[in-house]
């Protein structure tokens, strides 16, 4: 895994490894790491300092956004309404399905409705089967 495929994939796998690869290097330039626990930040003077700057950078205009975290739930509404989209402007400019379209003007509406598709639903709205015939 290179530091550029983490750099384009998951950030936070990027920044473990960068801390890991950070960490092996000052380990054999003989520094000493101790990691612990904290339990507040009152009191403990690195804390406060990196408490304070944190706070600072939220609130700095100028510092530019590296990453933005999306839900799931918004990209997969996302795609859907792109593909709603796509859908409507192939059926716009579909030369077949002009039956079908008759029905359902609006792709997007037609998601909404809760229809119970059947053989002889589809052969009516489609324009196909024996429909004509019986009707004639």
């Amino acid at each position: 895994m290179t530091l550029d495929s983490l750099k384009n994939g998951n950030i936070h796998t990027f920044l473990i490894e960068e801390i890991r690869r950070k960490l092996t290097d000052m380990g054999k330039m003989n520094w000493k790491i101790h990691f612990c626990w904290v339990m507040a930040h009152v009191g403990i003077r690195g804390n406060e300092l990196a408490d304070t700057l944190a706070k600072e950078a939220a609130t700095n205009e100028y510092i530019t956004e590296c990453y933005k975290k999306v839900t799931k739930s918004v990209v997969i509404s996302e795609l859907e309404g792109i593909s709603v989209e796509n859908w409507q402007r192939e059926r716009d400019q579909a030369i077949k399905g002009r039956t079908t379209k008759e029905y359902f003007l609006v792709a997007a509406e037609r998601l909404k409705m809760k229809i119970n598709i059947t053989q002889n639903f589809t052969s009516m709205v489609t324009g196909h089967g024996n429909i004509r015939s019986y009707l004639h």
